[in-house]
C-alpha cells in the first residue's frame, strides 16, 4: 500500500555493483510479494543476509480452541490479560480462523532478538505505551493510538520506553493488509475522498547499518513453527534501501470520520483490508444531522461476517457493561444491535467521543481456550 520511499545509500542503477569506501561489495536483497510482480523494496547489506551460523526449533505453534457450542454473542474483558514477557511472548490469542488471528498483549520487557512473520502482514494497534520498533528499514517511533503495520519480510524488534504501560491489539494476517481499493486511484495514490493519505503515514527513520559480530538471534514464524536463526553478524546491516514495501505507523487520530445526514454503515469507518477481513476505526465524530436521525446503530444481522470490536477509550453509546480493552464478538447467523434504552437515548445527541477498532471477518472465528478465562458469561443475555 505504501508509496515509493528511500533511505540511506543506494546505487544509481539496481542490480549493479555497489561498493563501500574500501571497495567492499554490498549485498543486494529484493524483498517483495506476489512473486516478482507485487510491490517490493531493494535493500543493500554489508554482508549476505543468507549467512546463518546455526538453525534451531524454538516451538511449534498451536492455538487451542474451545469445542463448538451454541452460537452466541461474546464479551471478553481483555484488560485482565496477564502481564509479562516481550511483544511476542506476551501475546494471548483470543479469536482465530484461517485468515487472521486476533491477540492482545501486555509486555513488560524489550525483545532481545529480532522477529519475522513469514506468511503475511501484522498490524499492532498500540492502546498503551511508547517506544520504537527497530527494523532493517530503520526505526519507527510509536505512541498510543498508532497502528504499526509490519509487512511480511520485515525483520523487527519491539523496544518499549516504559515497559510497565504497554498494551496492544495484534492482528496477524495470512496475507497482505492494504488500504481499501476505493481510496486509491489506478496509480496507487490516495484519492481526495479518502479518510487518510500519504501525509498521515510515518515511514521508518534513523537507518543505522550495524557492523558488528557476535551471536545475533532472529526468530521466524512459518509453517506452524518458530525457528531460531543465529548469525555471526548483526542482522540490521542495511546501508540503504528503496521501494514500495516497508513498515509504517498510522495514528488513529489522523483518521478523518465520514459522517452524513443519517447513520453511516461500518464501511465508512474502514481503514485497511486483508484477505478475508477488514479493519475499521471508530473515532470521535459528529453524529447524523437529519432532523429525525437516530445516531445509535440499527439492529443488523451479520449474514456473511463475524464482527469484533476492541474498545479503546470514551463512552460507547450503544453498548452497556463495556470497559477499556473490552472485546465483543458478534457472530454471523444471529442479529445484534444497541442495548435496550441506548437506541432511544441516542436521539438528539450531537457527537460521540468513542474510540474503537473493529475487525470484520468473512469466515467464522473460533474462540481460543485462553479467551474463556476472560469471558463475561452474562453478555448474551444483556439485551433482556
Amino acid at each position: 500500500m505504501t508509496f515509493y520511499h528511500r533511505l540511506g545509500e543506494i546505487p544509481h542503477k539496481r542490480h549493479t555493483q555497489f561498493r563501500g569506501a574500501g571497495g567492499e561489495l554490498r549485498h543486494e536483497e529484493v524483498i517483495g510479494i506476489h512473486g516478482f510482480v507485487g510491490v517490493q523494496s531493494l535493500a543493500y547489506h554489508l554482508r549476505a543476509p543468507t549467512c546463518v551460523e546455526r538453525i534451531e526449533l524454538v516451538e511449534r505453534c498451536e492455538t487451542l480452541c474451545e469445542e463448538p457450542g451454541p452460537l452466541r454473542h461474546r464479551h471478553f474483558r481483555s484488560a485482565e490479560v496477564p502481564v509479562g514477557g516481550d511483544a511476542i511472548s506476551a501475546r494471548v490469542a483470543l479469536l482465530t480462523n484461517a485468515d487472521v488471528t486476533l491477540s492482545v498483549a501486555r509486555p513488560t520487557a524489550a525483545m532481545d532478538y529480532w522477529y519475522r512473520y513469514a506468511h503475511g502482514d501484522e498490524v499492532i494497534f498500540v492502546h498503551e505505551g511508547r517506544g520504537r520498533v527497530e527494523t532493517q528499514f530503520g526505526d519507527i517511533a510509536y505512541h498510543p493510538g498508532d497502528y504499526v503495520v509490519l509487512p511480511t519480510g520485515t525483520l523487527w524488534r519491539w523496544l518499549p520506553d516504559r515497559v510497565s504501560e504497554q498494551r496492544f491489539l495484534v492482528i496477524e494476517a495470512s496475507g497482505h493488509i492494504e488500504p481499501p481499493k476505493r481510496y486509491l486511484n489506478r496509480f496507487g495514490q490516495f484519492l481526495e475522498h479518502s479518510p487518510y493519505g500519504e501525509r498521515d503515514i510515518r515511514a521508518p527513520e534513523n537507518l543505522v547499518a550495524h557492523d558488528e559480530t557476535g551471536d545475533f538471534e532472529v526468530r521466524v514464524k512459518a509453517r506452524g513453527v518458530v525457528s531460531r536463526y543465529v548469525y555471526r553478524h548483526h542482522p540490521l546491516d542495511v546501508v540503504g534501501w528503496d521501494g514500495h514495501l516497508w513498515p509504517f505507523a498510522f495514528d488513529i487520530a489522523d483518521f478523518e470520520p465520514i459522517t452524513g445526514r443519517v447513520h453511516q454503515p461500518p464501511p465508512a469507518h474502514q481503514t485497511f483490508e486483508g484477505p478475508g477481513f477488514v479493519i475499521c476505526s471508530f473515532v470521535p465524530r459528529l453524529f447524523d444531522y437529519h432532523p429525525q436521525a437516530i445516531p445509535a446503530p440499527y439492529n443488523h444481522s451479520n449474514v456473511d461476517s463475524d464482527e469484533v470490536l476492541y474498545y479503546v477509550e470514551g463512552e460507547f453509546m450503544s453498548r452497556r457493561g463495556i470497559e477499556r480493552a473490552s472485546i465483543t464478538a458478534h457472530p454471523n447467523g444471529i442479529p445484534h444491535g444497541p442495548h435496550p434504552g441506548t437506541y432511544e437515548g441516542s436521539i438528539g445527541k450531537e457527537r460521540t467521543d468513542e474510540l474503537a477498532v473493529m475487525v470484520d471477518t468473512f469466515r467464522p472465528l473460533r474462540v481460543t481456550r485462553a479467551a474463556l478465562a476472560l469471558e463475561d458469561a452474562g453478555y448474551p443475555y444483556s439485551w433482556r
